[in-house]
């Protein structure tokens, strides 16, 4: 019996870049699909149901962020936003709409590859030290299911993607003790940042989680700043213990 394949849409206007790494990811086991615009990626994803979406920002007709903004009206899908080189402004944007990761144009298609096993990796990853056994962690009104990587917010399901429950799931594993950011970037995005910028994908899904989690975001009571450090989770009590 054949196995899964795991299945990639590629969507860039460049016919060069869709060709190398429909080739290139091919090779390496993956199912690739590929759009030539914005309006043709919405249309493919919905027919082909991929595993993950690398995705251009400029293209014609319907940009990366809008595609990103539309995916994420309807799936948790990883995306991979690939980006114009030195324009920081276009990595934080695609972060803020939903994207998991940025690569920078021009790219190493290694480098890209090694994104792609990294965010697949961390999406389906479970079992994480510091988690009890149930897989069911109370703190509040948030319940987080590490089993089923789902979390509620009292009664209601707060819709989180792959790698913003890795994100929680890390914190939380270790809660009351802080995280640098080059160390949440090295255990959930799976490298070691190269540039200062790049810790700002760390900066940018914390800001979402606690969009969705916290009462009071701009005063955050879950997920909290460790100054001149990175962040950490509040420190969650085991049963019968008090502060």
């Amino acid at each position: 019996m054949e196995s899964h394949k795991e299945k990639i849409l590629v969507v860039d206007d460049e016919a060069s870049i869709r060709r190398i790494l429909e080739t290139r990811l091919s090779m390496i086991g993956y199912d690739v699909v590929t759009a030539a615009d914005g309006e043709e990626a919405l249309d493919t994803f919905r027919n082909a149901d991929p595993d993950l979406v690398v995705l251009d920002v400029m293209m014609p007709k319907l940009d990366g962020y809008g595609v990103c903004q539309e995916l994420r009206k309807e799936s948790d899908v990883p995306i991979i936003m690939l980006t114009a080189l030195g324009d920081v402004a276009d990595r934080i944007t695609g972060l803020e709409l939903g994207a998991d990761d940025y690569v920078v144009k021009p790219f190493s298609p290694k480098e890209l590859e090694a994104r792609i096993r990294s965010v697949l990796r961390r999406v389906d990853k479970t079992g994480v030290t510091g988690i009890p056994s149930s897989g069911v962690i109370h703190i509040n009104s948030i319940r987080i299911d590490t089993n089923k990587r789902q979390v509620y917010k009292g009664d209601e399901r707060i819709r989180l993607t792959g790698m913003e429950f890795s994100l929680l799931e890390l914190l939380v594993s270790r809660s009351g003790e802080p995280f640098s950011r080059s160390e949440i970037l090295q255990e959930v995005w799976g490298y070691t940042p190269e540039r200062h910028v790049d810790t700002r994908v760390v900066d940018v899904h914390i800001s979402r989680l606690r969009a969705k989690l916290e009462d009071d975001p701009s005063n955050p009571e879950l997920i909290l700043t460790a100054r001149g450090t990175g962040y950490l989770f509040q420190r969650i009590l085991e049963p019968g213990e008090e502060l």
